[in-house]
């Protein structure tokens, strides 16, 4: 007869080890748990930052297109250095166009009467003084088309310098060879302060726009270099 053999009792080794496995296993089980529970609180963040994001987007538009357009442009950016300098140029163009349109002259330029220069002309022949041809009638037209052929002698572009040069000489005369800021005392269609300073490049500077054109795109050159940046300065400060 086969003598029955107890099971024998685990020993406080083994007993130790399964109490530790089973420990490990339920630690195991719960760590998915904890990451799992830090999942919510991070989609939260995410959707809060894509929301505010979205809103300031919507918000540069009035019908709220102004993400896609947004995100368009700055994808359409590139990575070219130009970039920065033409940002900085349309900067100083919308600066220049608002200066301009609030601009307004110190004192508006008047106009010399052509027959009181005749009748001085006239003084002065009766006194024994050097004749005097009688004032031409003011040409805009033609003065302006006198300037415009000058251009090239200072290598300046036909084009580019021509129109900075129109809209400073149209602000400050009008192109009037007579124009007479009498506040200032400025005159001429370069409004030379004071006129005289045009008799450089002739004595009939009080009556001959080439005279005075000269004299001005002569002035032009030595301050500013070009009609453009004589024209910035007009805009800028209401002077050049």
């Amino acid at each position: 007869m086969l003598e029955t053999t107890e099971p024998a009792p685990e020993s406080d080794w083994e007993s130790s080890a399964v109490t530790s496995g089973a420990r490990s296993a339920r630690k195991k089980k719960r760590r998915p748990l904890r990451r799992a529970g830090q999942i919510p609180p991070a989609l939260g963040i995410a959707a809060v930052l894509v929301a505010i994001v979205y809103l300031a987007s919507y918000m540069t538009t009035a019908n709220g297109s102004g993400a896609a357009s947004m995100f368009g442009a700055i994808d359409g950016l590139g990575h070219s250095g130009s970039v920065a300098a033409l940002a900085q140029e349309r900067t100083l163009i919308i600066e220049m166009d608002a200066a301009a349109k609030t601009l307004t002259p110190a004192a508006e330029p008047g106009v010399a009467d052509p027959a009181m220069l005749q009748q001085q002309i006239a003084e002065s022949e009766e006194s024994g003084g050097t004749a005097v041809a009688a004032p031409p009638p003011a040409d805009p037209t033609t003065a302006q088309l006198d300037a415009k052929n000058m251009l090239a002698s200072y290598g300046w572009d036909n084009t580019t310098q021509w129109t900075c040069l129109y809209n400073l000489w149209e602000r400050e005369s009008t192109w009037d060879v007579y124009a007479d800021n009498l506040s200032s005392g400025a005159y001429g269609i370069p409004q030379s302060l004071p006129g005289n300073k045009m008799a450089m490049f002739g004595s009939d500077w009080q009556t001959n726009p080439v005279t005075q054109i000269k004299w001005g795109l002569y002035y032009i050159n030595t301050t500013y270099g070009t009609p453009c940046n004589a024209w910035q300065s007009e805009v800028i400060y209401g002077a050049y």
